[in-house]
């Protein structure tokens, strides 16, 4: 599996747009899935740890995270939260882009491009299997995605399908009769 990059990121957000625009007139106001989050502010999350991944890698902090947040306002529809999503996606694509393979930005230690790949990969598809599990959606994350997201952030896990071990790693769901792993941690810094 190759390490996730931009292009993997690209095809984590479109596959969330793909997935959810047909749903949005749905009640996003249910919980995601297991989570206390509603759906509605599970979208909101997704696009803030993009802009914030964005962010970080641009301006490249080493001892923690830039002191600036996203606001989604109160009235964004579905549809919008979806342009949000987009749109930080696209930003943080950009920065994943013109970053070279030494720069480093902090997220609990040094992180280099390709751990920011990763954790906004998993950051999209795991959340949209939360909200496609609130409102009702069969849906799996994409096996590729997973399978480098778990190499790149979880060199622990164990073998089996990328998807479900991913599920399992991060709390979501059992593994072969293992209860879901928690607590759970991913590690983005390189040594």
């Amino acid at each position: 599996m190759p390490t996730p990059d931009a292009t993997h990121l690209q095809q984590a957000v479109t596959e969330t747009v793909t997935v959810l625009s047909p749903h949005t007139g749905a009640d996003w106001q249910v919980p995601a899935g297991t989570l206390d989050w509603t759906c509605w502010t599970t979208a909101a999350h997704i696009a803030h740890d993009l802009l914030a991944y964005a962010g970080q890698l641009t301006g490249r902090p080493d001892t923690g995270y830039l002191p600036f947040d996203l606001r989604v306002h109160d009235t964004a529809t579905p549809a919008d939260l979806l342009q949000v999503i987009t749109a930080c996606g696209g930003l943080l694509h950009a920065a994943l882009t013109t970053a070279g393979p030494d720069t480093r930005a902090w997220h609990f230690g040094p992180c280099d491009p390709a751990g920011f790949a990763a954790m906004g990969v998993a950051e999209t598809v795991l959340h949209t299997h939360d909200i496609t599990t609130g409102l009702g959606v069969p849906w799996q994350p994409p096996q590729e995605l997973c399978a480098g997201v778990l190499e790149r952030l979880f060199p622990d896990a164990p073998t089996g399908d990328p998807a479900r071990v991913l599920l399992w790693t991060t709390g979501r769901a059992p593994l072969d009769g293992r209860p879901p792993r928690n607590p759970w941690t991913w590690q983005a810094a390189v040594a």
